[in-house]
């Protein structure tokens, strides 16, 4: 059964959502753990991670409890109405459906996972649990692209739209820490950073009809798409290009004339506007339009786009 807002839990106030963290790595400390403990409308119950160091560290930074290991995480199920996952998506899908079977609304990372059968299962547990859930896109939650893509959706007439987004993760002179992340060096760009791109274009051209996509240099991908809308649109993803042609860059042409996304750079607003998004759905039970049917769906797009590459 699901959990809503204790109206007896800790805090500033009463009837804010328990919520803790699974994951203690460099994306959960720098995002997902100040937004969590910054948020008025949550308590920040505990951080679960793989490594109790990890775990006890993270957790002393921000005072929370600190949980490891298989019984620890069912230990922080048990304490928290919804949980935040800051874990690659290979481990995170089936803690989604372990949390979602506890009862536990979700806050997920983007990808949801990596092949479409983990996204499903994922899916389906929560909407059998009946559990709340939101995927966090960062373009869907920060201020101004948040408000660019609502605009440009109503706006509507859009012909074309073209995308780049390149990263320069594994260039020598890198020090990122994500550039030691397995699961992006198996999966490449197409996996980090095409849910990004997809989650601007879905929005505002409609659902993808069609998908095609090739390899460029490294692990660049090339993607080209039609929409329901009869628009189309390309876009090219890649962690591999060199410092001075990594950026990222969204236009739209059509009625309007073009249209060029914004910047943004707050990532911890971004995710306190996704954890809003959670908890407005856990009030009012309506589904959020960023949610894990919505990760589901960009999980079967990319892996039909990786279906192409291995025809090649």
């Amino acid at each position: 059964m699901p959990r809503g807002h204790d109206a007896h839990a800790a805090g500033r106030g009463p009837g804010r959502l328990r919520i803790g963290l699974v994951g203690a790595g460099p994306w959960a400390g720098e995002t997902q753990a100040p937004a969590l403990a910054g948020h008025d409308d949550a308590v920040f119950t505990g951080i679960w991670a793989r490594r109790p160091d990890a775990a006890r560290s993270l957790a002393e930074i921000w005072g929370t409890t600190a949980y490891s290991g298989a019984e620890g995480l069912d230990e922080l199920l048990a304490a928290c109405d919804a949980v935040a996952f800051a874990v690659p998506p290979d481990v995170q899908a089936p803690l989604v459906v372990r949390a979602a079977r506890a009862g536990c609304h979700v806050l997920l990372d983007k990808p949801v996972a990596t092949t479409v059968p983990e996204a499903r299962a994922a899916a389906d547990a929560v909407a059998a649990a009946g559990v709340a859930s939101v995927v966090f896109c960062t373009l869907r939650f920060a201020s101004a692209t948040r408000a660019w893509i609502t605009e440009q959706a109503s706006a509507g007439g859009w012909f074309t739209a073209s995308a780049h987004w390149l990263g320069s993760l594994y260039d020598t002179a890198s020090d990122h820490p994500f550039a030691a992340s397995p699961w992006r060096r198996e999966k490449g760009g197409l996996w980090d950073l095409g849910p990004h791109v997809l989650s601007v274009l879905i929005p505002i051209l409609g659902e993808v009809t069609a998908v095609t996509a090739f390899r460029g240099p490294e692990d660049t991908v090339h993607l080209a798409l039609r929409h329901a809308s009869g628009a189309s649109s390309t876009a090219t993803v890649g962690l591999s290009a060199p410092p001075k042609a990594a950026g990222a860059r969204l236009e739209l042409l059509g009625d309007q004339g073009p249209a060029t996304l914004p910047p943004w750079s707050d990532s911890v607003a971004a995710f306190h506007a996704a954890l809003d998004a959670l908890v407005e759905s856990v009030r009012t039970g309506r589904p959020a339009d960023c949610d894990i049917r919505f990760g589901l769906r960009l999980t079967e797009i990319l892996a039909e786009a990786e279906g192409c590459l291995g025809k090649r």
